[in-house]
């Protein structure tokens, strides 16, 4: 028997094809004749077989176990568990890495064997929100009626006006729901309330819309509770876990500004009588870096953690006092003018930072938002820029 070896293959290809042959993915194709060996030619198998519901042209989502096949056409059947694959997505979007790409094909989808008398849950193609929802429905029959939301998570969605009555009833329509179940019932997240009119869905789908309970982790007492929420899940909560969670994504999409801003700093620093000196580009510079990175600690981290307790309604005020706290950091030894730069950028960078978490609470409407960003932004860039003056003239006074 004749064997050659094909490097760009990477694959034997045995000229004898009584006895087997590998393709390009290196997949065993067994002899034609009844000659059998213990093991294929081209060795074990490189990973697991395809799936059977793989189709030419597209990619299985790894959340989806199987398909659920009735006359009413094939809908995927998702896992309850997170795998691999979803934490680290999870991660790679809470340090903002790729957040505006982070969704799922909106459509129908199922948890376990749900028959036409199960329930339907309504969300957004946020991944992160369809997977807090699916991984609450272990052991639980239930339809998942995903809408196209443009990869923003449920309340920012209704407040943007992407997860609306016209999506819904679109999107129930579109993926002929009505076929699939004999009741006329859509159990809505609460907190897609405030863009979502039920009257509205009634109208275009012919769907009631129920609304559910506030938490994900919730939804399976409130389907045992004949779909009636108490008191606890119907209360929208900010608790220190909810808001450090946040934390990282702020800090990630802070550091390509950052990086620039920092370089800038470098030359700016070694500015002076001198024309430039690299000596003190350097140390004016760290002085310059730690102000960040106190301000960041103090608008970022500090702020979140302590929120409820620092005086002040607005979340740029609440940034701006822990601001001048934490200036007492700064190192000593500057001049008037330098000191009154950094406190002035630990100031209006913390209470930046800190007005960002305005649109991730309950404390404050979207209306509300707007009207403190236009009080704060220009106060805010009025301290970056008199910081920038100050430490420019700095060196020549």
């Amino acid at each position: 028997m004749n064997v050659e070896f094909n490097h760009q293959k990477e694959c034997c290809i045995m000229t004898d094809i009584n006895k087997c042959a590998c393709g390009e993915a290196g997949a065993f194709i067994p002899a034609l004749d009844s000659e059998k060996t213990d093991a294929p030619c081209c060795g074990l198998p490189a990973g697991p077989a395809s799936s059977v519901f793989e189709l030419p042209g597209y990619n299985m989502c790894r959340f989806v176990e199987s398909f659920k096949d009735d006359q009413k056409g094939r809908i995927p059947v998702v896992s309850t568990r997170l795998n691999f694959y979803d934490w680290m997505g999870a991660a790679r979007v809470r340090i903002g890495i790729h957040r505006n790409d982070y969704k799922i094909a909106p459509g129908l989808y199922c948890t376990g064997n749900p028959s036409a008398d199960s329930p339907v849950l309504v969300t957004a193609n946020y991944k992160l929100s369809f997977d807090s929802l699916r991984k609450k429905l272990s052991d639980v029959n239930v339809w998942i009626l995903v809408c196209d939301t443009r990869g923003i998570n449920v309340w920012c969605a209704a407040g943007k006006g992407t997860f609306s009555a016209e999506e819904v009833a679109r999107t129930a329509v579109n993926s002929r729901l009505q076929r699939v179940v004999n009741h006329r019932k859509l159990i809505l997240p609460q907190l897609a309330a405030n863009g979502v009119s039920a009257h509205k869905v009634k109208k275009l789908s012919g769907f009631e819309v129920i609304w559910g309970p506030v938490r994900a982790r919730d939804i399976a007492y409130f389907l045992n509770n004949g779909m009636k929420a108490d008191r606890e899940m119907r209360l929208v909560t900010f608790s220190m876990y909810e808001r450090v969670v946040l934390t990282p994504l702020e800090l990630g999409l802070l550091l390509k500004p950052l990086f620039w801003i920092l370089a800038a700093l470098f030359i700016i620093s070694g500015i002076g009588s001198d024309i430039f000196s690299l000596h003190s580009a350097w140390t004016r510079w760290l002085h310059a870096a730690s102000a960040f990175g106190i301000a960041i600690i103090s608008g970022a981290l500090f702020t979140p953690i302590f929120l409820p307790w620092i005086p002040g309604f607005s979340f740029a005020i609440k940034g701006a006092i822990t601001g001048i706290v934490f200036s007492a950091l700064l190192p000593s030894g500057l001049n008037p003018f330098e000191l009154s730069a950094l406190i002035l950028v630990v100031v209006s960078v913390s209470s930046y930072l800190a007005m960002n978490f305005t649109g991730s609470t309950p404390f404050t409407s979207p209306s509300g938002v707007e009207k403190e960003m236009r009080k704060a932004i220009p106060v805010q860039a009025i301290f970056a820029f008199s910081a920038l003056i100050l430490w420019v003239c700095a060196p020549f006074i």
